[in-house]
């Protein structure tokens, strides 16, 4: 199993419609680093969802329930089909993620606008250790 993020922005599609809608779509990706972790998505991976913007914080995650295929209504963009597993109890903080900075190396701290990207095996075993989460 793989580990991603995908940032939204919580005014356009926030963690509380996600859980309400159970699955989605995740589309609207066009960087072409992005692209490439969407389209090494598979079943049964995670990915971790991201609220960006004011928020800043990882909120929840994800599997993936479908292979990556093009986006029928964009040339130029992949879509995978996820389905919601669960709402982090709270939210962990970009700034709490670069405080550590046992992270600096990885896409999200360095490269503030990328949306989609891979997550180190290293971060995600942190995440369950430090914030007592299951994510597997």
């Amino acid at each position: 199993m793989a580990y991603f993020l995908a940032k939204t922005d919580p005014e356009t599609y926030s963690i509380d419609q996600f859980e309400r809608e159970q699955t989605t779509n995740w589309d609207g990706v066009r960087s072409a680093q992005a692209l490439q972790a969407i389209r090494a998505m598979r079943p049964d991976d995670r990915v971790l969802i991201y609220h960006s913007m004011s928020d800043a914080a990882l909120v929840g995650v994800a599997r993936v329930i479908s292979d990556p295929q093009p986006d029928p209504d964009d040339s130029k963009s992949w879509i995978v089909e996820l389905a919601f597993e669960q709402r982090f109890p709270t939210p962990v903080t970009l700034k709490e993620i670069k405080a550590t900075h046992l992270f600096d190396d990885w896409s999200l701290v360095r490269q503030s606008r990328l949306s989609t990207m891979n997550v180190p095996e290293k971060f995600v075993k942190w995440l369950e250790e430090q914030y007592m989460l299951v994510l597997s």
